[in-house]
């Protein structure tokens, strides 16, 4: 099973979906937007991806700066919280199976998780 954090507007997701849909892999659709991951959820998700909070984040989003997370002071915590209360912060898609999760920039890094 392989759970993907899925934003159904972003082609890059939409097109992770369909690479594990056609590699006949069963997938759980987890839209994050609509549920976001708590903060124990996006800290066990950081760490699978072995990234830091800010590698995560989608920094070209309006919230980014509004927000000030450019801002090198502020600790794991709250940038986590930030995402957190701001999912769409997050990129994506996320692929997770077992103990092992990608980023699906590109794409196709999702079929790694089948190999």
């Amino acid at each position: 099973m392989i759970r993907l954090y899925h934003n159904p507007r972003c082609s890059k997701s939409r097109a992770a979906l369909a690479l594990l849909q056609e590699a006949g892999a069963e997938v759980e659709v987890i839209e994050y937007l609509k549920q976001p991951p708590s903060a124990a959820e996006l800290d066990q998700l950081l760490q699978l991806l072995d990234m830091e909070p800010r590698e995560l984040m989608r920094q070209k989003e309006d919230e980014y700066g509004e927000l000030y997370l450019d801002d090198i002071t502020l600790e794991r915590d709250h940038l986590i919280r930030a995402m957190v209360d701001n999912p769409i912060l997050i990129e994506r898609p996320i692929a997770v199976r077992g103990r092992q999760a990608v980023v699906g920039r590109p794409p196709e890094r999702v079929l790694e998780l089948l190999a």
